[in-house]
């Protein structure tokens, strides 16, 4: 059973700020949680087998924890990341650990170290302190953890209170994991599991293989992706496929924000420039842009809720990326514009009741100054919460006091852990809820918010509101 960590945990150190934070979290620390947005396997859930050793569950497919080894000289395949071309990499877990283990140092004071602990902590149960003369002891304690049925991945998530999980999908996918999930119970519309829609494979032209991916949606749908209005058919298809499935939302992971509302003949001239190879990098922001605007009408028309993650420049270590492939730390933040970029959505749907678009940054300096002014002034847009590079307790913290000003609390949409990392969920959410239970025990504190105020804040901040936004209110 998953127990939250201490009761000073990331609380103020004055007093009665300190007994104000504690009273607050008590009305969210049993609360279930709620997933709209992340990476999970689905396949994890439906085939419901054992873990993996502590390595390949903890270590190997975490690239918070791989990238900052490299950034000291420790190349990936030493941490049993494999290689695209089919070299060698470490296969010994034990090996792994213990050379993770010796560089525990490097993770002093950041976010990463945080939720490892809080994992062996309050996950499995390890209070052992972690490091180099206690790696193997944790080692075989977490080994025969893993061995046993209630360690299992549907037992956990069970112990976690998970109410609600989204797995994120391509439209290439053919969601056999999430059937599963749906005949055993655990998925479909309403289900404990559901899938989201996000197509950025298949409308990136940057990418080397997009037309052979166009040309697979064409094959999955039915559908002559020849041509630009056949591509349309096929992801509207697509999504309806998915709602099935019971998808409430879409995820959009474009390098930049920016819209654009073409005509059909211009999205098909690019289009069937990037079918022939020739599209430059300038055709393919076009198109991407123009994608969010037509996503949008879509969301209008079927309901899906659009999440929109931009900021991200991919694989800029390409050493990494030639070696390793795609999402194994690579990437970096940048520079993202929203008022410009946004404005030809906005402009057509933004005042629309029926669209909810939940915008994310990587580029916090955009908080106050952007994204809480477009949220505070749009029906449809709403905050995502700090997210990959800011998701730490004092980015968290620092998006509070930036967006609350302007855009109050009701118009963000409740934490999401966006996370690959199964078993670090629960440690997620619970230092979310610490730092919203330390920031309103500061207004409580000054008196600009009264305590019952604040205790029905924090429950929508944790609970309703995500429900709310994400569309998983049944």
């Amino acid at each position: 059973m998953f127990a939250p960590a201490s009761d000073t945990l990331l609380f103020p150190t004055e007093p009665t700020v300190r007994q104000l934070a504690r009273e607050l979290y008590t009305h969210v620390r049993d609360l279930p949680l709620i997933s709209p947005h992340g990476h999970v396997d689905p396949r994890l859930l439906a085939e419901d087998q054992p873990f993996p050793d502590p390595a390949r569950l903890l270590i190997v497919p975490d690239h918070y924890l791989t990238r900052m080894l490299l950034s000291q000289g420790i190349t990936p395949d030493r941490l049993g990341v494999p290689r695209v071309d089919g070299g060698p990499s470490e296969t010994d877990g034990r090996a792994i650990w213990r050379l993770f283990a010796d560089h525990w140092h490097l993770f002093r004071g950041t976010p990463t170290r945080l939720w490892f602990e809080q994992t062996l902590t309050e996950v499995f149960g390890v209070d052992t302190p972690f490091g180099p003369p206690t790696a193997d002891a944790v080692y075989d304690t977490l080994a025969e953890r893993l061995g046993r049925t209630d360690f299992r991945p549907r037992s956990l998530f069970a112990q976690f209170n998970i109410e609600v999980l989204a797995t994120t999908e391509s439209p290439l996918d053919d969601l056999a994991a999430h059937a599963k999930l749906a005949a055993d119970g655990w998925g479909g519309p309403g289900g404990r599991v559901i899938t989201t829609f996000r197509p950025d494979d298949v409308v990136d032209q940057d990418r080397p293989d997009w037309p052979d991916r166009v040309i697979r949606l064409g094959s999955v749908t039915g559908e002559d992706t020849t041509t630009y209005s056949g591509f349309i058919r096929a992801l509207e298809r697509r999504r309806a496929d998915f709602r099935a499935a019971g998808a409430t939302s879409t995820d959009h992971g474009h390098p930049t924000a920016l819209t654009l509302d073409l005509t059909p003949a211009q999205a098909s001239t690019l289009y069937e420039r990037g079918l022939r190879g020739k599209a430059t990098p300038a055709d393919a922001e076009r198109f991407r842009a123009h994608m969010l605007v037509e996503f949008a009408r879509m969301s209008v028309e079927d309901g899906l809720v659009m999440q929109l993650h931009p900021g991200a420049v991919r694989n800029h270590n390409t050493w990494l990326h030639d070696r390793h492939g795609r999402d194994v730390g690579g990437d970096v933040p940048q520079t993202t514009s929203y008022v410009d970029a946004l404005s030809p959505m906005l402009n057509r749907f933004g005042n629309d009741p029926r669209l909810r678009l939940v915008v994310f940054t990587l580029d916090e300096s955009t908080f106050s100054r952007e994204l809480a002014p477009l949220a505070g002034g749009y029906p449809a847009v709403y905050l995502g919460a700090p997210w990959w590079f800011l998701d730490s307790p004092e980015g968290l913290r620092r998006f509070r006091e930036a967006v609350t000003e302007t855009a109050g609390f009701y118009n963000t949409a409740g934490f999401v852990d966006d996370t690959r990392a199964f078993c670090s969920i629960p440690v997620r959410h619970d230092v979310a809820r610490r730092v919203d239970a330390a920031f309103l025990a500061a207004l409580v504190a000054q008196r600009r918010l009264r305590l019952d105020e604040a205790a029905e804040t924090i429950a929508d901040l944790a609970y309703h509101l995500p429900k709310r936004v994400f569309r998983l209110e049944s």
